[in-house]
Parts: C-alpha cells; structure tokens; sequence
C-alpha cells in the first residue's frame, strides 16, 4: 500500500486491455482509486500480504477486469474521500457509517466479531452465561460501566440500551487500556482486534482477558462506493457478481484461512472433532499426509488442519491464548512458548504416557527446552539448530575454500566472490523478513556472537549499543550488496527455496534445512552442497540456536485426552518409521529422538552426526558474553517478547529497506522495547 500525502483525484478511466469472462461478457481493465483504512488484523500495511481484506478486495476486482489501486486513510478521511468522489470506493466499511445517498455498498463478507470483553477476575453470575439474546444480556448487566469507540454502531440492542452506562473512548487500544485500569467493566470489541492488539501492544494482558460466550453483533465489512462516479452501480455489481463466484468456489475461504481467520466447519455426526493448528513446514505436510493412519486407529476422531504460515501461526495461537477462546485442540509450539505457556499455566503438562512412547529416547537439550518444572509441556515433532550452507561446485570454481568454523568477515569475502547476478546467483541469504521468529531470530544470535545482549540485569535494554551497531551494519552491508532483491521480504522458506534452486552461494539457517537441501528429489543442489557451523565473530558460543517444534495441547482444548493420543503418535519412533517408509529416510523429521540417528538413516544423510552434534552442544544457558536475566539463545524468555520481537523486527526492516538510518532504527528499536517493558511492569 502507499500512502499519499494529500487527497486524490478521481483517477480517468482508462481502456488498457480487455478480457474475456467465463460468463461471455467482455469488460475494459479499468483502473479504480479505493481508500483503505488500516483495521487490524483485517487490513494493514504490516500485515501478512496485508490483510486478509486487501487480499480479497484486490482479487474481487481483478476477476471481473479491474485493476484496484489502495492508498492508506484513517477512517473519516477514507469515508470522506469516498462521500465526495476523490476516490472510487472506500473499504472496509460497515452498513450505515455515513449516508447511503452518497454511498452504495457491496454484498458482505466476514468482518467483525463484536462481543464483551473483561478481565476474568469480574465473576458474572453463571445464570448470565446461559443467556441466548443480547438483548437479554444486556439487561443482566445494568450495574456494569461499558467502554466502546466512539461513533461506532454495534446493535440496536446495544445503540439503543440507554440504561446502560457507556463511556466513549477514542480507539480500541484505549478501551483495554481503561479495562486493565479498571475503569470500565467490559469492552464491547471484536474478538480478533482485541487479540491482535493485547499480543501486539498489551503482551502483560494475555491470558488475563476473557470474552462472553454471546456475541453482541456480527457485522460484516463491505466495500462502500462512491455514487459520484457515474457508473458505479456497474462497478458495484461486477464486484458482488465476483464476490459470489469466490464465495462458491471457496476461494474466500482459503484467503481466509491464509490469514488465520476460519469460518465453522460442519462435524462428521458421531466424531470428536480434533482442531491442529500447525506451520507450513516439509514436515508438517508429511504429517498431515500420513494422518489417515491414525484416523484409522482412532475411528472416532476426525483431524481439522490448519496450517499457517509461521507468523501467521504464531500470531493466532498467542491471539487464541489471549482471550482463552479455544479454536485448537493441538498448537505446534516452540521452545519459547513452552517456556512462558507452561509458566503460566495456559498449555497442559503431558503426563500418563505409555511406556512405549520411550521418553528417555528423546534427544536430551531438546527435551529439557520442551519442559518446565521437571515436566514435559509440549512433544518434540522436530529439533534444530544453526549451520551454515554453501554451493561446493561454485567455491570450486572460484578457488574458494569456507572454513570449518567461518567468522561473519569471512562470509562478507566469500559471498563478494561468490555473488553474480548476471548468472542468476546471489552471495548470501539471510532472513530478512520482519518478525521474532524470522529476521530476529537470526539477528539475535548475530548479536550475541558480536558480544551484545537484549537487556542488562536490571531488564534495560541494550540495543542501541555499540555491539548491536556492528552487527546490523554488517548485516545490512551482507544482504544489500551481496544477496537476492528485496532481501526484507525473504524469510527462512524464501531463502530455502532459491538455494535449493541454485541462485544463492551461501544461506545461513537452520540444520533442519539439511533434509531438504540434500533430498535429490526437491532440491537442484543435493550433489553440490558442503556444510560448516554457523558463523561467529567475538564471541562464537552466542552463534547457534536451539529451536525445537513440539506439539502442545492449550488448556482451553475441549479434547485433551484425544490430543494426547494424537501428539503422541506423531511424535513416536513408529511415526519416525513410517514416514521413513513413505518419504524415505532423508525426509523424516530431525533431531528429536536418539533413535533416528541409526545406519539407516546416517546412509542417507551424510550431514548427520555434524547436525546432532550441534544440537547437542547448543546452550540455552550460556549463550550471551555479558550477564543476561534471561534463557535464549535467539528469544528472550518473557511473554512480552512476541511483541518487542515484532516491532523491532519491522523498525530493522525499515533499516534493511533504506527507510531509516542505522541511528534512528537503533533508536526506535531501544525506545519501543522500553515502552513495552515499562508497560509491563518492569
């Protein structure tokens, strides 16, 4: 999205090409200015292809032979821009917002989800609970104060309860903010935006939060279009004409469900239904591909996959979390969120497994990163640590040799020799996409390997610190000159896919890389790859990572013992065999069990024993040069970290775009990171 300083003219129609539709009509390519306001986690510049909103709209209008163009509008400016014809639409907007003589709106399609939120220590009488109609509820809670945005419409129920005490707030932000205080008893807001900015802006209110069972109002967005543009009612009906054609084909539902937003699925009448959030990984397709066995096993249980992008998953199982709303049965984890989730009791510990599971079988860092008191919170799926990747065929080529265990100089030499665009090859790959998991994640063991930390003993933060600058510029210097385009919107997948490719001479990231990179099947460099520990610089123990992908169930699941026997099974060594069975050896998931790494499997992967050896020796402890309050090595170990790590991995990728110099990027990183801490509590 761009954002235009000053209001837009109507864009002329322009005749650019025409296009045949499946209905025999032809149409013209027409361009069409909408104003897009930003509504998280709907639409938004930062978003994962900027919301699930943008996504649609801009797919809509593309199917029916239009060419949208969105341009960033607070609400009232949008509304305007459309009432007056600078603009041909505005979106997302709700029925109603302003005249419909100046506007004519579009068929719906799913919005918000508005609903009473309060702190879960307010008790409400469980006869309330049981209530059916908001009109009802609403009378059960006269006594109570009642917080909502200003100028918004929820319900005739609610707009017109005049006994309730309303207090008018400027944003939604600000309705958590006087419900943490205390100053009003519910929020009226939609489910996902409360979620969203709680794991975002208010990390301290996770899991403290809670809504009703009963919805206020569904109100679904709609596009709203000028009725100055002469021929808009035109426009208006090839957009629902395109809506519908998306809502029956189910492509509505897979752009949603990319973004982490799904709509009710009918049950198999006799089931237990089993809800698996899980990343897009190699791995989890595989499980998702060999989980008709365990339907088999288990006749009475019917498996519902959702498999997200990693940041997207993260996003919406922390969302989950945070207002206790229990859309999973099974949430694939990582080491950091068993740490914090077990800690606060919002994950369950696994006991009564059989014997037969073998946990003394499990690689032993790997289970103590999964554990919290003594107690496993989650089941490894796979483990992993850092090494780095090169093309041997061009090192040889070049003369070139990579050391056993390489300095981040000597990548900045070797990806300067190795990068040539003009051949299709680039020096380096590194994560360059926002996020704690992707950019960050590898930056902070960039971090500690120059010796820097996040915070001191007293949790202030360290970044704008000397160490931090060194490294940063060196990243920045890396990807810029020596690695692919557009380096901030690469993140660990990205770079996978183009070394396996061919077009990088060097990706540094995970081990867990190795079973695709060397796999003859997936990859064009299986035969032509070498290996070697990740790279360091003063201070090598702060280098690698230990990461490990377990399957947890929240304690919000409404089918423990049945997600117990899931995770179970697919965490197994029988698991392990049959995908050996189906994928081969070199496919099955790494570096969780002691039992994986036999002949069989070291046949294949010759990377084998360099990989559990890293593992072996990462350190969750012993990872910073100077003293640190918290567990690592490439998070920190408190629950506001989701959010410091989101944020400053956005204000680093301004950097790594040019959009902000190193001292203002080191700046703001250091300023947010001291506002969330001060926020809280610490």
């Amino acid at each position: 999205m761009r954002k235009p300083t000053d209001c837009l003219p109507i864009l002329s129609i322009i005749l650019a090409a025409m296009v045949f539709l499946q209905s025999g009509l032809v149409y013209a390519k027409e361009e069409l200015t909408l104003a897009a306001t930003e509504v998280p986690p709907y639409i938004g510049e930062h978003l994962t292809g900027q919301g699930y909103v943008y996504e649609l709209v801009d797919e809509v209008f593309r199917q029916v032979g239009y060419r949208p163009s969105f341009h960033l509008f607070p609400l009232a400016k949008a509304a305007h821009l459309a009432k007056e014809g600078q603009v041909d639409a505005y979106l997302p907007a709700h029925l109603g917002m302003v005249s419909s003589e100046s506007l004519a709106y579009s068929a719906p399609f799913p919005g918000d989800r508005i609903g009473l939120l309060k702190k879960k220590s307010l008790r409400v009488e469980p006869s309330v609970l049981a209530i059916e109609k908001p009109s009802g509820l609403l009378k059960s809670l006269q006594k109570y104060r009642f917080g909502v945005v200003s100028g918004m419409l929820v319900s005739e129920e609610f707009d017109g309860a005049n006994y309730l005490e309303k207090q008018s707030v400027g944003d939604n932000l600000e309705s958590l903010d006087l419900l943490d205080q205390g100053q009003i008893h519910f929020a009226v807001i939609d489910k996902y935006s409360a979620a969203d900015l709680m794991t975002n802006h208010r990390p301290h209110l996770i899991g403290q939060l809670e809504f009703l069972p009963l919805l206020l109002a569904e109100k679904p967005f709609h596009v709203a279009f000028s009725t100055r543009r002469g021929d808009h009612r035109q426009v208006l009906e090839d957009f629902n004409r395109g809506l519908s054609v998306l809502e029956h084909n189910g492509r509505l539902r897979e752009i949603m469900e990319g973004h982490g937003f799904f709509l009710p699925r009918k049950q198999t009448k006799g089931k237990r239904k089993l809800v698996i959030g899980v990343a897009a990984t190699d791995e989890t397709a595989v499980m998702k591909k060999l989980s008709g066995k365990f339907e088999k096993l288990n006749p009475d249980i019917e498996l519902e996959w959702r498999v997200l992008d990693e940041n997207t998953l993260r996003t919406r199982l922390l969302s989950d979390l945070a207002i206790s709303d229990g859309q999973f049965d099974v949430m694939m984890i990582g080491a950091y969120e068993a740490a914090i989730w077990s800690r606060n009791r919002w994950i369950l510990p696994l006991g009564n497994l059989d014997a037969a599971y073998n946990l003394s079988d499990i690689v032993a860092p790997v289970k103590e990163s999964l554990s919290y008191d003594g107690q496993l919170y989650a089941l490894p799926f796979y483990a992993e640590s850092t090494m780095t990747f090169y093309r041997a065929d061009l090192f040889e080529e070049a003369g070139l040799a990579m050391p056993e265990k390489p300095g981040y100089l000597d990548l900045y030499r070797l990806a300067k020799a190795l990068h040539d665009p003009d051949k299709g090859v680039y020096g380096i790959g590194l994560r360059g996409k926002p996020g704690w998991g992707q950019n960050m994640a590898f930056l902070t063991t960039m971090v500690n390997s120059y010796g820097g930390r996040w915070f001191n003993l007293d949790w202030e933060p360290q970044i704008n610190s000397p160490e931090w600058r060194e490294a940063l510029s060196l990243y920045r210097e890396l990807l810029t000159r020596y690695g692919p385009p557009e380096p901030w919107e690469k993140g660990w997948q990205e770079n996978l896919a183009l070394f396996e490719s061919g077009q990088l001479g060097i990706v540094v990231d995970a081990t867990s890389f190795a079973g695709r990179i060397y796999n003859s099947s997936l990859s064009q460099v299986s035969d032509r790859t070498g290996y070697a520990s990740a790279p360091s610089d003063r201070f090598p123990a702060g280098s690698r990572w230990l990461w490990s992908w377990g399957l947890a169930i929240p304690a919000s699941s409404r089918s423990p013992e049945d997600a117990l026997r899931f995770i179970a099974w697919a965490t197994s060594e029988a698991y392990i065999r049959q995908v050996a069975e189906a994928e081969g050896w070199i496919a099955v998931p790494p570096g969780s069990r002691y039992s994986t790494y036999g002949a069989e499997y070291r046949e294949v992967a010759g990377f084998a024993e360099f990989v559990i050896g890293e593992i072996e020796q990462s350190s969750t402890i012993r990872f910073s040069e100077k003293p640190v309050p918290y567990h690592g090595p490439q998070f920190v170990s408190i629950p506001e970290f989701p959010a410091i790590g989101n944020q400053v991995g956005e204000i680093l990728g301004r950097y790594l775009r040019g959009d902000l110099s190193l001292n203002q990027a080191l700046e703001d990183a250091q300023n947010q990171t001291r506002l969330i801490m001060k926020r809280s509590g610490y």
